[in-house]
């Protein structure tokens, strides 16, 4: 990017990283309408939905390498160390996953603490048997995207999502075509054939970009502990917002229409998420374009808020229109009464467009900073707000289980965006007229 930062390259930079978030966003919704379309769909949409979450929570701790290495790899000193860190902590979040995966720890954790039915308990066995590779991929094409990312080429992350999304799409039709297996399998082994195919191609894509770095060898040299002070901050935000997933699927599945919530709240997730992602795509965004002395911030703000108003609006006409039948019942294939169990929670979710891309842009400004903590901390703000309310609104306000739910995420995700906006703006004020 040249010096002279206009609107028109803020724009071309964030594309690529938008399209690759809504592409994986889409994933969610394919998916789910496939297994929608199979043999007990009601059970293996809830058993999809709780193997993904679980899938999720163990990868969270090397989902912030993509911002990591975006701020840290400078040349080759900190672009090895950071590797054996990176690679490291795959090994190690693997490891847990086939912990997780004996029997004996896996029924206690879905029959005693999550309380699953049998037979949902079963199929999400199976799911999460399939997604093994799932949190070992995504740490590997996360590390090297963040090299993609600091170079700028941004079209190359894109590239790599589009093959993701080909063979997820392609081994999910096959599967849905010539096979009678469980929904739930069609899910979990669709999704990591993608993933794993991905951080291959992301390997050979930065190849170029790695022998570049090499050859810059005067850059910071950072010992484990500080890559480790720095970055175990973000790891711990990501184990927690992900580890809100089996608390809500406990609450949910002690709440009135329990298996039904269950059913629908991935639908309706993966819907949010199309949305969500316009602000997860700008966390790197701020990071790479806004230098810590904060110059490009006011344009790269700028752009933030028309993007946050632009989703919100977007947004707006699928939960006051009849556009959201179309998409939950003829696209998603749910049936009549599960539709009709996302028109009120997609009111609640009315403003989370416009909070994600503000989150995101405070956290990024946060990394700039290095005060990473800080995005810990309202991400516990988030979690235990979310929490307290999941118990109000599912025991003491018996609410249908995906309504107490989406109530209780949404003000959570509200506290959490308060909290970080003084620190935010204490951090960014002397920037503001740069």
């Amino acid at each position: 990017m040249e010096n002279i930062l206009t609107y028109r390259k803020i724009f071309k930079f964030w594309l690529p990283l938008f399209s690759t978030w809504l592409m994986m966003s889409v994933e969610g919704p394919f998916l789910t309408s496939l297994i929608a379309r199979l043999a007990e769909p009601k059970f293996n949409l809830a058993a999809h939905g709780i193997s993904f979450a679980l899938a999720m929570i163990i990868e969270s701790p090397i989902i912030m390498m993509m911002s990591a290495s975006t701020a840290i790899v400078e040349g080759k000193n900190s672009l090895h160390t950071l590797r054996r860190f990176a690679y490291s902590l795959s090994i190690g979040i693997t490891f847990f996953m086939f912990i997780l995966l004996i029997p004996q720890v896996f029924n206690f954790f879905t029959y005693k603490i999550l309380d699953l039915p049998e037979n949902v308990a079963k199929l999400t066995y199976y799911g999460t048997i399939a997604l093994l590779p799932w949190p070992a991929a995504i740490g590997f094409r996360r590390f090297y995207q963040g090299l993609l990312i600091k170079n700028g080429l941004t079209k190359l992350v894109a590239f790599g999502t589009i093959i993701r999304l080909a063979s997820m799409s392609g081994t999910a039709l096959f599967i849905y075509f010539f096979t009678d297996i469980p929904g739930v399998l069609l899910g979990s082994i669709a999704l990591s054939s993608g993933v794993v195919l991905e951080a291959i191609t992301s390997r050979f894509m930065v190849q170029k970009t790695i022998v570049k770095l090499n050859k810059i060898s005067n850059d910071k040299t950072r010992t484990y502990f500080e890559i480790a002070h720095f970055y175990y901050p973000l790891a711990l935000t990501a184990v927690l917002a992900m580890g809100i997933q089996p608390v809500i699927t406990f609450f949910v599945g002690h709440s009135k229409m329990a298996i039904e919530s269950l059913a629908v709240l991935p639908v309706l997730n993966g819907f949010v998420f199309i949305f969500r992602s316009v602000g997860l795509s700008f966390q790197e965004v701020g990071i790479a374009l806004v230098d810590k002395n904060g110059e490009n911030f006011r344009k790269v703000r700028n752009f933030a808020l028309i993007l946050s108003l632009f989703a919100s609006g977007i947004f707006a006409l699928f939960a006051f229109t009849d556009l959201s039948i179309l998409w939950f019942g003829v696209i998603s294939g749910l049936t009549t009464e599960l539709i009709q169990l996302t028109k009120i929670p997609l009111l609640v979710f009315l403003l989370m467009p416009f909070l994600s891309v503000t989150l995101n842009i405070e956290r990024a400004m946060i990394v700039k900073s290095e005060k990473t903590k800080l995005i810990t901390y309202s991400t516990l703000i988030e979690i235990t707000a979310t929490a307290i309310l999941l118990y109000f609104t599912i025991y003491v306000f018996d609410f249908i289980g995906v309504l107490g739910a989406s109530i209780a995420v949404m003000l959570g995700r509200f506290f959490s965006v308060s909290f970080l906006t003084y620190f935010y703006l204490k951090t960014t004020k002397k920037w503001s007229v740069i």
